[in-house]
């Protein structure tokens, strides 16, 4: 391999000769050995897309020379068309405050934008990665800004997901409306509701959910950028702030704004903790609904056998013919996962201290692997499963009448007491409630008919 040498405040780093990158990254790839995985696409893209945004900002306020300026912008141009991304090496957890990553992102443009000029990479003379690409501009105010937007497109992508599951829940409340069933506290018999008014609530529950989400979004649409070190806006030219978020809302297409307090946005991550406990309310809700699932699915023999589930794969590598609910036991696993990544998120987000919290990559990794797994897993979970349900109405209807809590619709009539006989006597008989009552002339038959509709 042919190597160039970089120069950085603390000396020479051999770099290979084809690397974008330079000599801060190159020193930290030798540190930063934690996921084995890179940088999350989105943050590539949100950090090129404050490069260019601030380049714009400084070319307009005259703080870089033109030339130089939209060097970097054409630089950043060509990397959000795709180009260029082997070269972020920095992986997804790294140094305080996400410095590490700012300079790796930093080193690209700058040695994408030396060619443009007609420069060689390292040529730093000409270009350099913090007085140019890094101008007007620090990793504590960067980085923050950076997780807001990646955050806020991984939204993006992942809510119509969100959509769909709650359309297919409404969908199978409408097809299971008919469908009386026994209805469950403690998990014992409680009185009747039907199939369609659980999938109902549960559609009520992800919506519910759903519109949380959407409120945290006003939050992370507040963004830091200016506020460079301490959030005073420290070696920033006048008017710079304004014209660098609203090129940055430009060209992300999202509704991003000034934070109004800057130190506010560089200091406190409340933000970012309230997006993932949003997100975590929502892993709950519908991990609930797919333990609710199992149970009613178990079977067919000697479980509820409420529900049927579609075969996705065969259900054991030894018992043949067994059909598992491996998608709802997946969501549960992607649920559990996201419950953990609230906690860590949560940690990060007291652990900074005075004016900044350096846990940042931290916690964006966290909120975007929770994102990432809802994006990529709710609609194939809606699709497979939600979707392809069936009611066993003959198991449902047997529940009913067997059980014997159905005399609780009688008590109003012959009172509390009696209806508490009534109910042991159906269990220690096996005779229903119906039986009983009828048999003892306590009611007619018309009159139970009328209390159990």
């Amino acid at each position: 391999m042919q190597y160039r040498t970089d120069k950085d405040s603390l000396g020479e780093v051999k770099i290979p000769s084809d690397a974008y990158y330079g000599a801060f990254t190159g020193r930290a790839i030798q540190q930063y050995h934690v996921t084995g995985r890179r940088s999350h696409q989105h943050l590539i893209s949100a950090f090129v897309m404050i490069k260019r945004s601030s380049a714009v900002a400084n070319i307009k306020t005259r703080a870089i020379d033109a030339k130089l300026g939209n060097a970097i912008i054409k630089a950043c141009d060509a990397i959000l068309s795709g180009k260029y991304q082997d070269h972020f090496v920095i992986e997804e957890i790294n140094s305080g405050a996400g410095t590490a990553f700012n300079m790796n992102t930093n080193e690209v443009i700058c040695n994408v934008a030396l060619e443009i000029l007609g420069k060689k990479k390292g040529q730093y003379e000409f270009l350099h990665p913090n007085d140019h690409v890094n101008m007007s501009q620090s990793s504590n105010d960067t980085f923050p800004t950076a997780m807001h937007v990646a955050i806020l497109l991984n939204l993006r992508d992942m809510l119509p997901g969100i959509d769909t599951l709650i359309k297919s829940l409404t969908k199978k409340a409408k097809e299971f409306s008919g469908y009386k069933k026994i209805g469950r506290t403690h998990l014992m018999d409680a009185l009747p509701v039907t199939l369609g008014s659980e999938f109902a609530a549960y559609a009520t529950s992800v919506t519910k959910a759903r519109n949380a989400v959407l409120s945290s979004i006003k939050e992370l649409e507040l963004v830091g950028l200016g506020g460079t070190a301490v959030g005073n806006g420290a070696n920033t030219p006048k008017g710079y702030r304004v014209i660098a978020i609203s090129e940055l809302a430009k060209i992300s297409k999202l509704k991003l704004r000034p934070e109004p307090d800057m130190q506010h946005s560089l200091q406190s991550k409340f933000a970012v903790a309230n997006a993932s406990s949003a997100i975590r309310n929502m892993a709950i809700e519908i991990n609930k609904i797919a333990n609710d699932i199992r149970l009613m699915a178990s079977g067919p023999i000697a479980g509820l056998s409420e529900l049927g589930i579609p075969a996705v794969h065969a259900g054991s590598s030894i018992m043949p013919g067994k059909v598992n609910p491996s998608l709802a036991e997946c969501m549960n696993m992607v649920c559990f996962g996201i419950i953990g990544n609230d906690t860590a998120v949560a940690n990060a987000a007291q652990g900074g201290q005075f004016e900044l919290n350096v846990m940042l990559p931290g916690m964006l990794k966290a909120v975007l692997d929770s994102t990432d797994m809802l994006k990529n897993f709710v609609p194939i979970f809606s699709k497979n499963l939600i979707d392809g349900l069936t009611a066993n109405e003959e198991r449902l209807q047997q529940n009913i009448e067997k059980s014997p809590v159905i005399v609780t619709l009688l008590a109003p009539k012959i009172g509390y007491q009696k209806s508490a006989d009534l109910f042991k006597e159906s269990l220690k008989t096996g005779k229903t409630i119906r039986e009983l009552v009828v048999s003892k002339k306590l009611l007619t038959e018309k009159e139970v008919d009328a209390l159990f509709k």
